[in-house]
């Protein structure tokens, strides 16, 4: 699903002694199948953003398309819960939206208030089992029986259910150690690539976003301060100190190892064996090929 913001902005209690303006004039495109981080210090307007991507909040002035699906201020969607099957959006913590007395019937909800038959939910279940890494010995199960991190999952499972084309992320390893989070981003990288989806990643984690995105958009104020690949836009320390943001650690080391043996050394996507192995080699003062 092709998604576009045209000259969007969003303004809280307009007319109001608490008027807010969280988004101001923001335009951006987001092409089907692409992996696309959303950066941004608190405040910066992410949340907003992702609210109008299945139609919780309109724009007070330009467009959003989501496929075939337009939102415009004062204009009514057609079909808008269509739309918010098509876009699975995962909440920081989202267990806390648990409610069901089993796993399985949890996971059922979403899909069966979507129009989803019977037969249809009981094909879906050991599929997006399988997709969260859970045993499906576990489906009559309570999910407050489980843990922080399994409870994560089931949660996950029930918005993978309803079949969506984009999987919008905000801050998803929230409150996980760093194994937790590791295995939850390769999780949602792997369905991304499996299931050809849209991801939308939501994050303050510069890391993250180097790692597993091929696009950033970062956003300060409201406003896109910077769009582009991540290796680009990653090594502009002086850009993204303006907004309080800094270069990923990753970037940081190669720019040092740079300064101290006078080699250029490029950031190589997800290649980080390749990269280890050069380093040894520039380390020992060996000729590199290439």
């Amino acid at each position: 699903m092709d998604i576009s913001f045209k000259n969007v902005s969003h303004t809280y209690q307009p007319n109001s002694p608490f008027e807010y303006t969280a988004l101001n004039d923001l335009s951006f495109s987001i092409d089907r199948g692409s992996y696309v981080a959303i950066v941004g210090h608190t405040g910066s307007g992410k949340s907003t953003l992702i609210q109008h991507l299945n139609g919780l909040l309109k724009p007070t002035s330009g467009q959003v398309k989501m496929g075939d699906f337009t939102l415009a201020p004062d204009e009514k969607t057609s079909n808008i819960k269509m739309l918010r099957k098509q876009v699975g959006i995962v909440f920081q913590y989202p267990e806390h939206q648990l409610f069901e007395e089993t796993i399985e019937k949890d996971i059922a909800f979403g899909p069966k208030n979507f129009g989803a038959t019977d037969d249809e939910i009981q094909e879906r279940i050991p599929k997006v089992m399988q997709a969260v890494q859970l045993s499906e010995d576990l489906l009559d199960r309570s999910p407050f029986d489980l843990s922080g991190g399994q409870m994560r999952r089931v949660a996950i499972a029930g918005v993978l259910a309803m079949n969506p084309r984009v999987l919008v992320l905000d801050e998803p390893t929230a409150g996980l150690d760093p194994k937790g989070q590791k295995e939850m981003m390769d999780m949602f990288y792997s369905l991304h690539e499996s299931e050809d989806l849209t991801t939308i990643l939501v994050t303050h984690s510069m890391e993250d976003a180097l790692e597993y995105a091929d696009h950033v958009i970062i956003l300060e104020n409201g406003k896109k301060f910077m769009e582009g690949n991540p290796e680009d836009i990653f090594v502009q320390k002086e850009k993204l100190q303006q907004v309080q943001l800094d270069i990923p650690e990753k970037i940081a080391f190669l720019k040092a190892f740079e300064e101290r043996f006078s080699r250029d050394m490029p950031y190589v996507h997800s290649d980080m064996k390749q990269l280890a192995k050069t380093i040894q080699s520039v380390v020992k003062g060996d000729e590199i090929d290439g």
